[in-house]
């Protein structure tokens, strides 16, 4: 548990202390005044300070912050105006008293840097992986710059105990993938040559999700097995997927982009499907069974770190944190109150209109999507934790 709890603050404080230094940079390159650089959250710990900027280590150690001189208290809970606050001497650095184009880098300059993480390590976790990738699949989607092909196969969920299937070794979690040397493309082609090999020896292939190896083994189905057990003694369920293969040159050159466009291409239209069942039955539960907190990627690390084979292990983190960076870029850029996407949308309105929203209308807007945003993390934290933890 010490070591999940590890990783986990680990892959949390990078994706976020990333972005924060996107933020940093641009800053202290257009001349604004950086007060603190902070790693975790207040309260506190200690902290440096080197020329004017405090870098600090805080108590609560996931992500961090950057504090800019003289920006104002939107989404901070303050209703104030910063610019009374701040002394005219310095007035020039301040980050208000820039203009909207600069203001502006500084915003998606953390979306860029969580963007360019992400990239860095699909392109490892890609090329460890052979730029080889098979991702579950809903509906029919297509995947660009690419080659696809899609399967279906079989995953053990049980195995009875005394069946031919346990004492040929297969387990539960595993995925069947050849009978008698011919590959599972459907669950009826696996259903109709179990059956037709009844009291006869076949010879049946798997793998294991967690470790991938491959097993084989010969086994007999019964003729009359007892009720509710089958002729091999096994439960399964059948599932579609997409086997991706960055194979030209060209293909895996720019997989390191393609791919996380792909992931958020494709988790945005499962986005959209869920939605719509959750319309369709007048239930959320389709949408909210789908969504997870930091309990739930706590409980996904752990599944990750029980990973026998190191290699597969590396890999699992670099995908997780590769898909976590690329989503926190994507939902941090849109228009929603006490993100950054929130704060761009308000300069974009100064930069088009020439004229500032009013700083307390902003602030109040951030305010109560900050609310709002921290209701909905408690909603889904009490879920992750009846989800993965209690049942």
């Amino acid at each position: 548990m010490l070591f999940t709890a590890l990783v986990f603050l680990i892959i949390l404080s990078v994706l976020v202390l990333i972005h924060e230094l996107g933020h940093f940079l641009v800053a202290k390159r257009l001349g604004i005044k950086v007060e603190e650089f902070g790693f975790g959250f207040p309260p506190r710990a200690f902290g440096i300070k080197r020329g004017e900027t405090i870098y600090s280590i805080n108590w609560l150690p996931i992500g961090g912050f950057v504090k800019l001189y003289g920006e104002d208290a939107a989404g901070g809970g303050k209703i104030t105006s910063s610019k009374s606050q701040t002394p005219n001497k310095d007035l020039k650095r301040a980050f208000f008293a820039r203009g909207p184009w600069q203001k502006a880098s500084v915003v998606v300059a953390g979306v860029l840097m969580n963007t360019v993480l992400a990239s860095i390590i699909f392109y490892i976790f890609l090329f460890m992986s052979n730029f080889t990738v098979e991702l579950p699949l809903l509906g029919d989607h297509k995947f660009f710059f690419v080659n696809q092909q899609n399967l279906e196969g079989i995953i053990v969920n049980k195995v009875v105990k005394n069946s031919p299937a346990q004492k040929a070794g297969i387990k539960e979690a595993v995925k069947i993938t050849e009978v008698n040397g011919q590959k599972i493309t459907n669950t009826k082609y696996f259903l109709e040559t179990i059956s037709a090999n009844k009291g006869k020896e076949v010879t049946i292939a798997w793998q294991d999700i967690k470790t991938n190896k491959l097993f084989e083994a010969k086994l007999t189905p019964r003729i009359n097995p007892p009720r509710d057990e089958g002729a091999l003694g096994v439960r399964f369920f059948s599932f579609r997927s997409a086997k991706l293969t960055y194979e030209t040159n060209t293909q895996k050159i720019f997989s390191g982009i393609s791919h996380p466009l792909n992931l958020m291409d494709y988790n945005l239209s499962v986005l959209k499907t869920l939605i719509g069942a959750s319309f369709k039955q007048k239930s959320a539960e389709p949408l909210s069974g789908a969504v997870s907190g930091p309990v739930g990627i706590y409980s996904l690390v752990g599944n990750i770190i029980e990973i026998p084979e190191m290699k597969e292990r590396v890999m699992q983190i670099l995908n997780l944190a590769g898909i976590l960076s690329i989503s926190l870029a994507f939902f941090n850029i849109l228009p929603i109150p006490a993100l950054d996407g929130g704060r761009l949308f308000f300069i974009l309105i100064e930069g088009i209109t020439g004229k500032k929203v009013p700083q307390k209308f902003e602030s109040m807007v951030h305010t109560i999507g900050m609310a709002i945003l921290l209701t909905l993390l408690l909603l889904i934290t009490f879920q992750d934790i009846g989800r993965f933890f209690i049942r």
